[in-house]
């Protein structure tokens, strides 16, 4: 049996970094192949996708999705799409009006300024249609294997809990993520994140009692 770490509401700079050191060894024992759990074959696929799944489970978009893009299979055939189409084709994933006019002028940015390939710069992507920082992350750390920060929810409650950070903000989030571990770490961290919330850690009910985190986690005690 693991023994708990005694942590302090005033933890140092020190010890939030090796207990955020130990908080990631943790998870990668757990969950040592955790990807994004969005299917996809091209980093246009996933850019799609990640927009997509705004408000809306992995889950449901890979349902959606292969009929999506085996109709219209590139940034091009998109663009070109009409809208009545798109938004019959993606309905279930929710907000469809409104996810159908940002992904066709996603898909027409992307083949007007970039030949129908999607850019690999945060400050490109952030500029598309749809595009937030947390999406623009997780195509550059999971597509194209930069070092990428990514908080969505799940991101956002865990580091909360474990007290990797004492911030609600998504940027200050992904800046004490930044500080706390080496750029190699980020991807897969916010990876193993994502999966721990989705089976153990849940917003409401999270399951302590079986936590593999529990000796590391200033909650579970308080």
């Amino acid at each position: 049996m693991r023994a708990k770490v005694t942590l302090s509401r005033r933890e140092n700079a020190a010890a939030r970094h090796e207990r955020t050191t130990r908080i990631a060894q943790r998870l990668q024992e757990v969950y040592p192949d955790a990807t994004c759990e969005l299917v996809f074959n091209s980093p246009w696929q996933l850019l799609i996708a990640t927009i997509l799944s705004a408000q809306c489970t992995d889950k449901m978009v890979n349902q959606v999705t292969p009929a999506l893009f085996e109709q219209f299979p590139d940034a091009k055939s998109l663009a070109r799409a009409p809208q009545r189409t798109i938004e019959r084709l993606i309905r279930k994933t929710g907000f469809y009006s409104q996810k159908a006019k940002a992904i066709r002028a996603c898909a027409q940015h992307v083949s007007e300024r970039f030949g129908g390939d999607v850019p690999q710069a945060m400050d490109d992507l952030t500029r598309l249609q749809g595009v937030g920082r947390k999406t623009a992350s997780v195509v550059l750390g999971t597509a194209f294997g930069q070092p990428a920060v990514f908080v969505d929810t799940h991101v956002k409650r865990l580091t909360y809990r474990l007290g990797v950070t004492r911030s609600d903000d998504p940027l200050e989030i992904e800046q004490d993520i930044r500080k706390l571990l080496p750029p190699e770490q980020w991807t897969t961290f916010c990876h193993r994140l994502i999966h721990h919330g989705r089976r153990v850690c849940f917003a409401r009910k999270p399951q302590c009692g079986t936590c593999p985190l529990a000796d590391l986690c200033p909650q579970i005690g308080v």
